[in-house]
């Protein structure tokens, strides 16, 4: 059935681009592509696709980021809808932000590459075709934002983590070095990490002790880690 106010209006294309941020154990990484067709063919690129007639957001988002880098099975939220008017060169295109938050070891084997997929340290970026770099830079103030309210980041660690690999993401995260001695009472402080009898030997002869989330009393303490989270205001 066709209605009269529908007939005659203007139509654009609608997109969908996946943000994949991931931890290695030592860096805040995000996943990127070399684009496979024009304009800016070779370019690195977010993975991104056109949804079809018969697809939802989350659908198209799922399986575009599975086509581009065989991840699947990943958790990914909306950020934003990106819909200036000339952000396309080729025709007029909105695009709905998506974005994930991983372990790079746990999915490592996922990875294909296709499309030349590769994992960038975020204070290494390369150059980005269209308004990616801007939707990169919400991505990463949203999770700022989030990483101080909400265990996500916890997303990105394995089951066991040592407090180096934890600052370390924290310091990835808020592009801000914190003082190690510091940073361990702290976290230690708010009684939410449990401390495991085994250690992680590769890093160092001596080792550091695991530590898991207590994630029972994270739901009642969300706000404990505030308490070491670097001053918006010195953020790089």
């Amino acid at each position: 059935m066709k209605i009269a106010h529908y007939s005659g209006k203007n139509r654009m294309l609608l997109a969908v681009d996946c943000i994949i941020f991931g931890f290695d154990g030592t860096e805040l990484k995000l996943l990127l592509i070399k684009r496979g067709f024009e304009p800016e063919q070779g370019r690195w690129s977010l993975m991104g696709g056109f949804v079809q007639p018969r697809e939802t957001l989350d659908n198209a988002a799922a399986r575009i980021l599975h086509e581009l880098t065989g991840l699947k099975d990943v958790y990914m939220e909306q950020l934003h809808a990106f819909g200036e008017i000339d952000r396309d060169p080729i025709e007029r295109t909105v695009s709905v932000v998506y974005t994930s938050l991983i372990d790079i070891n746990e999915y490592k084997k996922q990875i294909n590459n296709d499309f030349h997929s590769e994992w960038f340290p975020l204070k290494k970026i390369p150059s980005l075709i269209f308004d990616h770099r801007d939707m990169v830079e919400m991505a990463k103030e949203k999770l700022r934002y989030k990483a101080a309210f909400h265990p996500i980041v916890f997303e990105m660690l394995p089951e066991k983590f040592t407090l180096p690999q934890l600052q370390s993401l924290y310091e990835g995260i808020y592009g801000s070095l914190m003082d190690k001695r510091n940073f361990s009472r702290k976290v230690l402080s708010t009684g939410l990490l449990i401390k495991q009898k085994d250690k992680e030997r590769l890093s160092s002869k001596r080792g550091a002790f695991y530590y898991k989330l207590d994630k029972r009393k994270y739901q009642t303490k969300f706000n404990a880690f505030l308490n070491f989270i670097p001053n918006p205001n010195n953020l790089n």
